[in-house]
């Protein structure tokens, strides 16, 4: 019987990949499956997975026909799973040896849907950690109140899918699959249905994952038109929480974070190519206006002065598409 299947997508990471496969290999176990997706690699990504199937214990490689982005290619490794519980590791990141055993460890210990854990964010030389925005740590918790409060960092807000494990159960039901297509923000709507839908989970202190930051070929460091998905992302979170029994208590943190990315975007927009600029602006001032009014009044006025000036300029620019239906008589 698999106890664990690691769900990690490739694309076009020939420089990294070893790394990752070779901490994958520090952390096999006879009860371990590692599902290698090739996104449709161009490089020599697809070279090194084929000896990586042969060479590492437990591995087994899946490749798109086609290039269908993160979401995509993490929902073909869910597809293919057999494991007791679920993870997920990017391509171009890695692990501590031992980190898998003692994060199973962990979620069987607490008896928990999922466990989120710490990590260390690498770029160039420059380590740092980053840690769940969950004070109780090693405790069983309801996901439901980590979403809160609105104005404070809070468990949504550290949406990374590598940073947990999570019962087979929560794939099941239908918890674990992404937006098919996302090409960024993926992690958004599934960490909010994720707390919305799952009855039990809690944080740890484990720092076993290393994520590599600065990346030239990931997308983040793109200023193309797919980062605008974000939009899409947090439309869909919108839309998925107003139709929540408990809404009106959970719209005001959806609608603030939301904010609060499109403002992250406008502040850097000198980083997109003219015409995705242009587009940002004009969606940006869209998704404003579809957002219930008197919650984005309330997370207007509760913002530093800074980016609640640049969002209410913004507000101006709104065409006449209609309110997201129904968030603001339930809030």
């Amino acid at each position: 019987m698999v106890k664990l299947s690691v769900i990690v997508p490739f694309y076009n990471v020939q420089a990294y990949a070893p790394d990752t496969l070779a901490s994958l290999r520090a952390n096999a176990r006879e009860d371990f499956e590692f599902l290698l997706v090739d996104d449709c690699s161009t490089d020599g990504t697809p070279e090194i997975l084929e000896r990586a199937e042969r060479e590492l214990p437990g591995a087994v490689l899946i490749r798109h026909e086609r290039n269908g982005g993160l979401a995509t290619a993490r929902n073909t490794g869910l597809d293919a799973a057999s494991g007791a519980y679920i993870t997920f590791l990017d391509g171009d990141d890695w692990l501590a040896p031992g980190h898998y055993e003692r994060l199973l460890a962990a979620a069987e210990e607490l008896g928990v849907d999922f466990v989120r854990t710490d990590h260390v964010q690498c770029t160039a030389r420059e380590r740092k950690v980053f840690r769940v925005p969950v004070g109780r740590r090693n405790e069983v918790l309801r996901p439901r109140d980590a979403i809160l409060p609105a104005d404070r960092s809070t468990s949504v807000d550290y949406p990374m899918a590598w940073a947990g494990i999570y019962r087979r159960e929560l794939l099941d039901r239908g918890l674990l699959h992404f937006t098919d297509g996302l090409r960024t923000a993926e992690d958004r709507p599934w960490i909010w249905r994720l707390h919305r839908g799952a009855e039990s989970f809690a944080a740890v202190g484990l720092l076993g994952i290393f994520y590599r930051r600065g990346v030239a070929s990931s997308l983040t460091q793109i200023g193309d038109v797919r980062q605008l998905d974000f939009i899409r992302a947090f439309d869909q979170v919108l839309e998925e929480t107003a139709n929540d029994p408990e809404s009106g208590r959970l719209l005001p943190k959806a609608v603030r974070t939301y904010c609060a990315v499109i403002s992250h975007h406008l502040g850097s927009i000198e980083r997109f190519e003219p015409s995705v600029a242009r587009k940002l602006r004009s969606m940006s001032a869209d998704a404003l206006h579809r957002m219930p009014q008197d919650i984005l009044k309330d997370a207007l006025d509760g913002m530093d002065g800074e980016r609640s000036s640049r969002l209410r300029r913004l507000r101006r620019r709104a065409t006449g598409t209609p309110a997201v239906s129904g968030a603001a008589g339930a809030a």
